[in-house]
């Protein structure tokens, strides 16, 4: 059934200009060659211009809605059986045409058009999908216009609230698949206190390079590790992730220090994705009475210890060994500590003593961070507490969010 001109309006059109109202441009789909909307323009009551194109099925349509288009208005008549033009063939659905634009046509606002005596299938082209519906026999250019910016506007809406939906849906996704990939500590039956700070530098990135974890095994010694795999893509933190599960696998099977290591550079060599790629390490092996410890370093920066009465310091790193993945064949010293009865280790990633410490190239380095340490200790910041405000005072120092990744663990124990 063709589709009615709408009626002209005796109102000059408006003059292209800032203040002028955009465009619109309609997509009529309507099988009737000769009595469709086939004038080039129609203004309405405001002079506002809509742009009309015509399609004769839905075949035709697809290849004239381009992005310009604003609105679709399907002629609910249009057939939709076999060599219709709908694609589906099927002659029993009566929204097959519908269904079809809206396939093709997901991010377009869609009006429906048919008779005032077909009320209910109107409704019902609403619940399909589509904006809007218009009556034959009332359509004017005024209601055509206002028409077209309600379902325009509309399907904004839809579109946003649909995005909304599926960003809450994402984060909730990223926060579960996040705790899976970030270790839980295996301290059952230790004195020891754990707390742990994770951000990643890439914009929206779940995890980075950077990777931790802390073990008991069943001697009652604590096992704890950081490291950061160089570069800040997935590759690298799929990366991260794999060295931190082998990395629990073999120190849960008894092997710790120099042998270690060398496991996991094998592991590393077999996983990388090129060459170049290299992971730094710090292990540290706490002894069931939690006075000493043994400290492997594979060019990693060193632990820092504070202690009750005195500033924390970081633990030597002479005799460190190279970082992973760098020289074949190498060998990483294990170093005694003594820890004493009362003490809190922290070891940490590059990525809190690299930033920028104002809008100078100095940065923050190992000796700024042991300065920060102290002052939050002297408040007494301690645990978690003490990790938060570390990083948030390196962010603040750097201006901004520290763009490589930083990971920070806390280990404690109080005599007594």
């Amino acid at each position: 059934m063709p589709v009615p001109v709408p009626r002209q309006r005796d109102i000059p059109g408006t003059e292209s200009g800032p203040g002028a109202m955009s465009s619109l441009t309609l997509l009529v789909i309507e099988d009737d060659p000769a009595g469709g909307l086939t004038v080039p323009e129609i203004l309405d009551a405001d002079g506002h211009r809509i742009r009309l194109r015509s399609a004769r099925n839905l075949t035709e349509a697809a290849r004239l809605l381009t992005p310009d288009v604003n609105c679709v208005l399907l002629d609910l008549s249009l057939p939709h059986g076999p060599g219709a033009g709908t694609g589906s063939g099927d002659a029993a659905d009566p929204f097959a045409a519908l269904r079809q634009v809206l396939r093709i046509a997901p991010r377009h606002a869609v009006l429906v058009l048919t008779s005032e005596d077909d009320a209910e299938r109107a409704a019902e082209a609403v619940r399909v999908g589509a904006q809007d519906f218009l009556f034959r026999d009332e359509l004017d250019g005024r209601l055509l216009s206002r028409a077209i910016r309600y379902a325009v506007e509309r399907k904004r809406a839809d579109i946003a609230q649909y995005k909304l939906a599926e960003s809450k849906l994402r984060a909730q996704e990223n926060a579960r698949l996040e705790r899976g990939l970030l270790p839980h500590p295996l301290l059952e039956g230790s004195d020891l206190r754990f707390a742990a700070r994770y951000r990643p530098g890439r914009s929206r990135a779940l995890l980075g390079g950077d990777f931790y974890d802390t073990v008991r095994t069943p001697d009652g010694t604590v096992h704890a590790m950081i490291g950061d795999v160089c570069g800040h893509g997935p590759d690298e933190a799929a990366l991260g992730v794999e060295l931190r599960i082998a990395w629990r696998a073999l120190t849960l099977a008894g092997l710790c220090g120099d042998d270690l290591l060398a496991t996991l550079q094998e592991v590393l060599e077999v996983e990388r994705p090129c060459e170049e790629i290299f992971a730094t390490l710090c292990t540290v092996d706490i002894a069931p009475d939690g006075r000493r410890a043994g400290l492997c370093l594979a060019g990693h920066p060193a632990p820092l210890i504070s202690r009750p009465g005195r500033p924390a310091r970081l633990l030597p790193y002479e005799n460190s060994g190279p970082a992973l993945g760098l020289l074949p064949r190498a060998r990483w010293p294990r170093r005694q500590v003594e820890l004493g009865g009362t003490w809190s280790l922290m070891l940490y990633t590059d990525g809190l003593i690299e930033g920028r410490i104002g809008q100078g190239k100095e940065r923050l380095g190992q000796d700024g961070m042991v300065e920060m340490i102290n002052r939050h200790l002297a408040d007494g910041l301690s645990g978690e507490g003490l990790l938060e405000a570390s990083v948030t005072e390196a962010r603040r120092l750097n201006g901004g969010e520290l763009t490589d990744d930083v990971a920070v663990v806390l280990l404690s124990r109080a005599e007594g």
